[in-house]
This record gives C-alpha cells, structure tokens and sequence, in this order.
C-alpha cells in the first residue's frame, strides 16, 4: 500500500495509465483477427471476438458484458496472436459502468453467538428450520454474480438460513431488487430463519463451521476437544447444512471445503469445481449401504441417501437449487421438518428443471412427510407408480416406504454410541 501510494502521484504527473488512450482502444479494437483463440483458452466461454466485432461498428455494449463475467485471469492475453491486452479493452470500454458500480454490504460480525444456536438450534435438528446455507469461495462465475444473489434470495424466500463470507459476502451486496434494496436490506442478520449473515473475510468461514460444532456441543453434549469423530457424527445426521462454494477457483477455497467435508457438511462448488479433479460421492442406488445405527438401542435402520455427496460440481444455477435443498434432509427430521424439506426439493426441482425428482419417494416415511398441498396427488402417484399401499379413506399410507418414523429415534454412525456398547 506504502508503495502504491508513492507510485501514484508520479503516474499522475507523467500522465502514465495501464489504460489505452482513445486512439491507441480503438486501433487495438480493429487489430482483431476474430480467430477466436482467446474463447478457446477462456475458462467461462466469454464471447470476446464478437464484443470486438461490435465494438469495431462503434457498439460497446458487448464489450461492457464482459466486465462482471470476466475473472481477469489473462488467459486471453497469452493465446493473442496480436497481443492485445484484452483486459485492458474490456476495462477502458467499462469505466463508466465501474465509476456507477456502487453496492451495500452488512458488517461482518464474526461468530455466530451461544444464545442465538440455543434459540435456532432445536429448529435445525428436528427439520423445522430447513437448513443451513452456506455461501463461500471465490468469484468465478460461469454466468457473472447474479448468479450467488439468485440462490441466496431464493433460499432466503424459503427460509433457510443463509451464511455468506468473503468475496461472495460483498458480490452480494452489488445487486438490488426492483424496490431497489440489496439482501441486506431486504433480510435480517440474527441466525434464524430467513436471515442472512455475513459473518465477515474469506478466513472468516472457521466462524461457519464452529457454529455447527457448537450446535453438537450444546444439544448433544458433545465435547468439542479431541474428539472430532463424534463431533461430525452428530452434524452429518443432525443438522441440515450444505455448503456452496459457486465461484471456487483457489487452492484455499477447496481446502475450506475439505474443513466442512471432515464435518460431514456437504458442498457444492460451481460449473470450475470440476478442475479440482475431486468429488466424494455416494452410491444412493446401493440402498442396502444406507444405514444408522439407533443410539436407543443398537438397532440398525435404512435412512434415506443423504447426505448423497459429501463434495461435487454442479453446472449451472437450475441444477444447484434443488441439490442445496436435497441435501439438507437429515435422518433426525421429524414430520413437520421433513414435509417442511420436501416440499422445498420438490417445488425447487419443479421450478428450475421442469419435472418431479425421480427419488422424491425415498424421503417418505409416511403421509405425513407429504407436503399438504399435494398431499393427494403425491399418494396417487405413490400408489400407481411405486406399488405403494394407499387406504384412501383416511389417506394414509399402509405399505411401502424403506423407512419408519420414529420421534425418538437417535441416527448415529458410530456404534460405540449406541446404549450398552463398551466406550
């Protein structure tokens, strides 16, 4: 900072600027060829050699699109066989538009406090709060930020929980709605339902996952010290949360996501998660793996296949919405939480993918878990395309679900918490 603010005065006065002047813009802007190599090597598919051949008729909107969707990385630049500074171009053709970029973002407030997961907690357990949301990483948009401010206002509507931090936390704030207010000012920032917390930087996300530790510690009694095992134990059967990290591109952004896969915390990166080279993947056509112990009793019981991953990439805004929701189902919902999940899944897969989940049924454990407005219609297909056993009189379902309900029932992964099992 020291040297820049030495530097700058004398670029002033010599008049020195990384950006080309008018005359020098619009010489490099008819030096294009349009070979296209520099789409080729783009890892967002930019549609640069077409914003060049507006710009050559005087149009520079195009030009101006790629300012938010580009992550200045240069690989354009390398593969230029003019050697055009792209980035450049695209900056000088987008000041007006980066002098008018203005936003709204809420303070980071660091961890979320002991009596407000005393308060949410119990919600988060039993399935009555849907979930947990947690919106981190880098910004490497496939499609430019609109795309983090679709998903978060989306769960915001449905009221999970959003918790966002870094660079997601400030792309955030850029966009508003047609009211003309920022999340921020649309959604409050208590951890509860329907809120939005910025908990603060990108080193921030330890606050994320503490606040998940201490939901084990306070509910379950876990100790929290030495004894991880437990500890991710009782979150990946417990508590609905899922981890999204859309614009990852950074060694650290995947390390954070490895810190929440030990957690049995699910995450999702975006369309260039895929360059990772990594996925932890389930099998939920192996029904017979998909079991819990009951710590009542030693039990062994089939759970639905959640969560399916504990990391994996999703392509593109449509897909990613009902995979966030899906993955909050947890073993420990009770009815009301479980309708409350589905419903969710269901509406979202309906929405943004145009059909019905081809595994919505593996999630029932009875009516009850049906959400109410499509109680009869879901019991139907039920019935005529899974074989189930329906009495239609009281609307209940008689035969067919993998799974029973049980209030009490306490899933758990490691037998030597089961009662009468030697510690």
């Amino acid at each position: 900072t020291r040297v820049a603010m030495e530097v700058a005065p004398i670029r002033s006065e010599n008049n020195m600027t990384a950006l080309p002047s008018d005359d020098e813009f619009n010489e490099l802007i008819n030096s294009c060829v349009h070979c296209q190599l520099c789409e080729n090597t783009c890892p967002t598919n930019l549609p640069i050699s077409d914003a060049f051949r507006l710009a050559e008729e005087g149009d520079m909107s195009g030009l101006v699109d790629l300012h938010d969707p580009c992550v200045g990385c240069g690989k354009c630049e390398t593969v230029c066989p003019k050697d055009i500074p792209i980035l450049n171009t695209i900056e000088k053709s987008s000041q007006q538009a980066i002098r008018e970029e203005k936003g709204k973002i809420r303070v980071g407030r660091g961890q979320i406090s002991d009596p407000e997961i005393r308060e949410e907690g119990v919600n988060l357990v039993l399935g009555t709060t849907p979930g947990i949301v947690a919106m981190v990483g880098c910004s490497n948009y496939a499609e430019g930020t609109q795309d983090i401010y679709k998903i978060a206002d989306e769960m915001l509507q449905r009221n999970y929980i959003v918790v966002v931090s870094g660079c997601a936390a400030m792309d955030l704030g850029m966009y508003k709605n047609k009211d003309g207010e920022t999340l921020y000012e649309k959604y409050p920032g208590k951890f509860t339902k329907g809120n939005l917390l910025n908990v603060g930087s990108c080193v921030s996300n330890s606050h994320i996952a503490s606040t998940a530790i201490k939901v084990a510690a306070i509910f379950a009694q876990r100790k929290i010290s030495g004894n991880y095992e437990e500890v991710a134990d009782y979150i990946m059967n417990r508590i609905g949360a899922t981890g999204l990290a859309w614009g990852a591109y950074s060694q650290k952004a995947s390390a954070i996501a490895s810190g929440c896969n030990r957690l049995g915390i699910p995450v999702i990166v975006g369309p260039h998660g895929s360059k990772y080279r990594r996925a932890l993947i389930g099998r939920p056509y192996a029904e017979d793996k998909w079991n819990v112990y009951d710590a009542r009793n030693g039990d062994v019981i089939p759970i639905a296949s959640v969560p399916e991953f504990l990391l994996t990439t999703a392509g593109t805004v449509e897909e990613v919405m009902p995979m966030i929701a899906k993955n909050c189902i947890r073993p420990s919902d009770n009815n009301m939480g479980r309708m409350i999940k589905l419903t969710h899944y269901i509406e979202l897969s309906k929405k943004y993918l145009g059909v019905l989940p081809e595994d919505w049924h593996n999630f029932v454990r009875s009516e009850q878990d049906l959400p109410l407005a499509k109680r009869d219609e879901l019991l139907n297909i039920l019935e005529k395309e899974h074989g189930w056993e329906i009495d239609w009189d009281k609307k209940k379902i008689i035969s067919g679900p993998s799974m029973k309900f049980d209030v009490s029932v306490q899933p758990t992964n490691l037998e030597r918490l089961c009662k009468g099992q030697e510690v």
